[in-house]
Protein backbone atom coordinates (compact mmCIF):
# COMPACT_ATOMS: atom_id res chain seq x y z
CA UNK A 1 0.00 0.00 0.00
CA UNK A 2 1.12 3.18 -0.61
CA UNK A 3 2.30 6.44 1.81
CA UNK A 4 -0.73 8.47 2.03
CA UNK A 5 1.61 10.51 3.86
CA UNK A 6 4.35 11.11 1.58
CA UNK A 7 1.67 13.36 -1.02
CA UNK A 8 2.04 16.32 -1.70
CA UNK A 9 -0.49 18.72 -2.82
CA UNK A 10 0.26 19.33 -6.32
CA UNK A 11 0.90 15.36 -7.03
CA UNK A 12 -2.18 12.91 -7.01
CA UNK A 13 -1.51 10.25 -4.19
CA UNK A 14 -1.08 6.47 -5.69
CA UNK A 15 -3.27 3.89 -3.46
CA UNK A 16 -2.88 0.22 -4.57
CA UNK A 17 -6.17 -1.34 -4.07
CA UNK A 18 -7.39 -3.45 -1.66
CA UNK A 19 -7.45 -1.30 1.19
CA UNK A 20 -6.08 -1.48 4.68
CA UNK A 21 -6.84 0.16 7.85
CA UNK A 22 -3.74 2.04 8.07
CA UNK A 23 -4.27 3.68 4.34
CA UNK A 24 -7.60 4.50 4.93
CA UNK A 25 -6.44 6.28 8.74
CA UNK A 26 -3.86 8.70 7.09
CA UNK A 27 -6.06 9.95 4.17
CA UNK A 28 -7.78 13.72 4.96
CA UNK A 29 -10.60 15.14 2.84
CA UNK A 30 -9.63 17.34 -0.14
CA UNK A 31 -6.86 14.79 -1.00
CA UNK A 32 -6.19 14.33 -4.79
CA UNK A 33 -5.91 10.41 -5.17
CA UNK A 34 -5.40 8.04 -8.16
CA UNK A 35 -6.66 4.19 -7.79
CA UNK A 36 -4.91 0.93 -9.07
CA UNK A 37 -6.01 -2.58 -8.44
CA UNK A 38 -9.70 -3.86 -7.63
CA UNK A 39 -12.99 -2.24 -8.21
CA UNK A 40 -16.72 -3.66 -7.19
CA UNK A 41 -19.45 -1.95 -9.75
CA UNK A 42 -22.74 -1.59 -7.64
CA UNK A 43 -25.60 0.23 -7.57
CA UNK A 44 -29.37 0.66 -6.14
CA UNK A 45 -30.25 -2.49 -7.39
CA UNK A 46 -27.37 -4.70 -5.94
CA UNK A 47 -27.35 -3.02 -2.89
CA UNK A 48 -30.35 -4.30 -2.16
CA UNK A 49 -29.72 -7.53 -2.84
CA UNK A 50 -26.19 -7.19 -1.06
CA UNK A 51 -28.04 -6.05 2.18
CA UNK A 52 -30.84 -8.71 2.06
CA UNK A 53 -27.90 -11.26 1.89
CA UNK A 54 -25.84 -9.84 4.76
CA UNK A 55 -29.36 -9.61 6.95
CA UNK A 56 -30.05 -13.00 6.05
CA UNK A 57 -26.62 -14.64 6.55
CA UNK A 58 -26.34 -15.98 3.43
CA UNK A 59 -23.37 -15.78 1.32
CA UNK A 60 -22.02 -12.69 -0.23
CA UNK A 61 -20.96 -12.70 -4.36
CA UNK A 62 -18.21 -10.87 -3.50
CA UNK A 63 -15.49 -10.23 -0.56
CA UNK A 64 -16.38 -7.04 1.40
CA UNK A 65 -13.59 -6.66 3.43
CA UNK A 66 -10.97 -4.18 2.23
CA UNK A 67 -13.48 -3.38 -0.79
CA UNK A 68 -14.54 -0.34 -3.00
CA UNK A 69 -17.64 -0.07 -4.24
CA UNK A 70 -17.93 2.42 -7.36
CA UNK A 71 -21.98 3.46 -7.87
CA UNK A 72 -21.59 2.68 -11.62
CA UNK A 73 -23.19 0.93 -14.38
CA UNK A 74 -20.59 1.29 -17.26
CA UNK A 75 -21.62 0.90 -21.01
CA UNK A 76 -20.35 -1.66 -23.36
CA UNK A 77 -16.98 -1.01 -24.72
CA UNK A 78 -15.56 -1.50 -28.22
CA UNK A 79 -12.48 -3.43 -28.58
CA UNK A 80 -9.87 -2.73 -27.30
CA UNK A 81 -11.68 -1.67 -24.14
CA UNK A 82 -13.23 -3.39 -21.82
CA UNK A 83 -15.65 -0.83 -21.01
CA UNK A 84 -17.30 1.89 -22.70
CA UNK A 85 -18.20 5.50 -20.49
CA UNK A 86 -18.11 4.21 -16.60
CA UNK A 87 -19.09 7.67 -15.08
CA UNK A 88 -20.48 7.37 -11.46
CA UNK A 89 -23.96 7.77 -10.68
CA UNK A 90 -25.40 10.00 -7.64
CA UNK A 91 -23.90 8.56 -4.23
CA UNK A 92 -27.22 9.63 -1.65
CA UNK A 93 -29.17 7.48 -3.48
CA UNK A 94 -26.82 4.77 -1.77
CA UNK A 95 -27.25 6.01 1.79
CA UNK A 96 -29.72 3.88 2.63
CA UNK A 97 -27.42 0.99 2.76
CA UNK A 98 -23.58 2.35 2.84
CA UNK A 99 -23.86 2.37 6.65
CA UNK A 100 -24.34 -1.50 6.68
CA UNK A 101 -21.70 -2.34 3.96
CA UNK A 102 -19.38 -0.26 5.70
CA UNK A 103 -19.64 -2.21 9.09
CA UNK A 104 -19.63 -5.41 6.90
CA UNK A 105 -15.70 -4.66 5.73
CA UNK A 106 -16.06 -1.82 2.69
CA UNK A 107 -13.38 0.82 3.13
CA UNK A 108 -14.22 2.92 0.46
CA UNK A 109 -17.52 4.19 -2.08
CA UNK A 110 -16.69 6.28 -4.75
CA UNK A 111 -19.43 8.31 -6.55
CA UNK A 112 -20.58 12.00 -6.65
CA UNK A 113 -22.15 14.47 -4.84
CA UNK A 114 -22.84 14.62 -1.10
CA UNK A 115 -24.38 12.27 1.29
CA UNK A 116 -25.91 11.82 4.44
CA UNK A 117 -25.13 12.24 8.06
CA UNK A 118 -25.77 8.75 8.42
CA UNK A 119 -23.12 7.97 5.82
CA UNK A 120 -20.28 10.89 7.54
CA UNK A 121 -20.39 8.96 10.85
CA UNK A 122 -20.46 5.48 9.53
CA UNK A 123 -16.88 6.68 7.59
CA UNK A 124 -15.95 7.38 11.08
CA UNK A 125 -17.57 4.79 13.29
CA UNK A 126 -15.97 1.63 10.67
CA UNK A 127 -12.70 3.88 9.39
CA UNK A 128 -14.20 4.11 6.10
CA UNK A 129 -13.45 6.69 3.45
CA UNK A 130 -16.38 8.04 0.41
CA UNK A 131 -14.42 9.44 -2.40
CA UNK A 132 -15.77 11.65 -5.26
CA UNK A 133 -14.70 11.27 -9.29
CA UNK A 134 -15.78 12.93 -12.21
CA UNK A 135 -19.10 13.57 -13.34
CA UNK A 136 -19.83 13.75 -16.96
CA UNK A 137 -16.45 12.18 -17.45
CA UNK A 138 -17.58 8.45 -18.15
CA UNK A 139 -15.05 8.44 -21.65
CA UNK A 140 -12.36 9.11 -19.65
CA UNK A 141 -13.12 6.89 -16.26
CA UNK A 142 -13.52 4.03 -19.03
CA UNK A 143 -10.16 4.33 -20.75
CA UNK A 144 -8.56 3.59 -16.96
CA UNK A 145 -10.37 0.43 -16.42
CA UNK A 146 -8.47 -2.45 -18.02
CA UNK A 147 -10.08 -5.37 -16.64
CA UNK A 148 -14.10 -5.70 -16.54
CA UNK A 149 -16.03 -8.99 -15.62
CA UNK A 150 -19.53 -9.51 -14.29
CA UNK A 151 -19.13 -11.40 -10.97
CA UNK A 152 -22.66 -11.35 -9.73
CA UNK A 153 -26.64 -10.51 -10.67
CA UNK A 154 -26.04 -10.45 -14.23
CA UNK A 155 -29.96 -10.25 -14.79
CA UNK A 156 -29.55 -7.05 -13.92
CA UNK A 157 -28.00 -5.89 -16.90
CA UNK A 158 -26.02 -2.67 -16.43
CA UNK A 159 -26.79 -2.81 -12.49
CA UNK A 160 -24.91 -6.35 -12.12
CA UNK A 161 -21.87 -6.23 -10.16
CA UNK A 162 -19.35 -5.60 -11.99
CA UNK A 163 -15.49 -6.58 -10.75
CA UNK A 164 -13.12 -3.89 -12.71
CA UNK A 165 -9.10 -3.62 -12.19
CA UNK A 166 -8.46 0.47 -12.40
CA UNK A 167 -5.41 1.91 -13.33
CA UNK A 168 -4.52 5.78 -12.50
CA UNK A 169 -8.18 6.30 -11.77
CA UNK A 170 -9.13 10.24 -10.63
CA UNK A 171 -10.43 10.73 -7.35
CA UNK A 172 -11.07 12.82 -4.18
CA UNK A 173 -11.35 11.99 -0.73
CA UNK A 174 -15.18 13.75 -0.45
CA UNK A 175 -15.10 12.26 3.76
CA UNK A 176 -12.46 10.47 5.80
CA UNK A 177 -12.50 8.10 9.03
CA UNK A 178 -12.05 11.04 11.13
CA UNK A 179 -15.22 13.03 10.03
CA UNK A 180 -13.67 15.76 7.36
CA UNK A 181 -16.08 17.23 4.77
CA UNK A 182 -14.62 18.71 1.58
CA UNK A 183 -18.21 20.31 0.79
CA UNK A 184 -17.81 23.66 2.19
CA UNK A 185 -21.68 23.97 3.75
CA UNK A 186 -21.09 20.86 6.11
CA UNK A 187 -18.73 20.93 9.36
CA UNK A 188 -16.53 17.87 10.12
CA UNK A 189 -18.16 15.65 12.86
CA UNK A 190 -16.06 15.79 16.29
Amino acid sequence: MSDPTASSEATPLRLDLPWDHECVAALRAGQDVRLYGEIFTARDAAHARLLAALEAGEPLPLELEGATLYYCGPTPGRPPRVVGAAGPTTSSRMDRYAPALYRAGVRATLGKGERGLSVREACCECGAVYLITVGGGGALLGSRIVEAEVIAYPELGPEAIRRLVVEDFPAWVAYDAHGGSIFSDEEDLP
